[in-house]
């Protein structure tokens, strides 16, 4: 079987079958995201109870996984690519809060109805729970309750933090943020993080970021000229994160 790519295609994920693993590995022992995510917490003796609730998919790029509004029945850890996550204002106009990458677990939350619509930006694989049955196996996990505590605290200090970037920073530091931020995510999957790939398209970023298009380019295109990275066609390359590091706390 072909390496998982971070953002790269999706090479034969899904099947359970794989012909690289030894036969008493199971799905989960083999997930490359499994120790940056919710399941984490659980033994390898209880991989197979998770494994059993879980239905693996391999979904294209712009496959919805949950929409905003509708009734909560699933939930999901995303395994491969990298999902969008946006509201809608009452103006009718999109505000993307996120992108989530793996490792990170979307829908389990306390409302009974989905508060943001989550969409494949390129191809993702991904573990799907049914909600009742994996709150269920959550209760009788109190470790995986911790973890799961322990992620959510993050996504929300994460949060904040992008609070302050809307709020403060100029177009450079919101940029710049932005890239670091990533950067620092994608460290938590691969320790050495040379290429910062960009599924997103720059309206994406805009959006998440609060600024135009145009804005967003122009600012890329600065940096590149400023020798603060190389713009790449999956994404960029950081030539000095110390000095975008530092633009991002001004």
């Amino acid at each position: 079987m072909t390496k998982l790519d971070l953002f790269g295609a999706v090479h034969d994920l899904c099947p359970v079958a794989r012909p690289d693993v030894a036969e008493s590995e199971t799905r989960c022992e083999a997930c490359g995201s499994r120790m940056q995510g919710i399941c984490s917490a659980l033994e390898l003796t209880e991989l197979s109870e998770i494994e059993h609730l879980s239905k693996p998919l391999c979904l294209p790029a712009r496959a919805a996984l949950l929409r905003e509004g509708q009734d909560r029945d699933v939930v999901y850890t995303i395994t491969a690519g990298m999902v969008r996550l946006s509201r809608t204002l009452p103006e009718g106009q999109r505000q993307i809060v996120g992108f989530a990458i793996p490792g990170d677990f979307l829908g389990l939350d306390l409302s009974r109805e989905i508060a943001f619509s989550a969409e494949a930006i390129n191809q993702v694989n991904v573990c799907r729970f049914q909600r009742r049955e994996f709150t269920e196996f959550l209760a009788r996990k109190p470790h995986l309750m911790a973890r799961l505590h322990e992620l959510t605290a993050h996504e929300l200090h994460h949060a904040q933090d992008h609070m302050v970037v809307l709020g403060v920073k100029n177009a450079d530091g919101k940029v710049a943020a932005f890239l670091i931020n990533l950067r620092d995510r994608l460290a938590k999957l691969d320790r050495v993080v040379v290429n910062v790939p960009l599924a997103m398209t720059r309206q994406d970023i805009g959006d998440y970021l609060g600024l135009t298009v145009e804005t967003v380019s122009r600012t890329m295109t600065k940096f590149a000229r400023q020798k603060l990275l190389v713009i790449t066609p999956d994404g960029v390359r950081l030539l000095d994160p110390d000095k975008l590091r530092l633009m991002a706390e001004l």
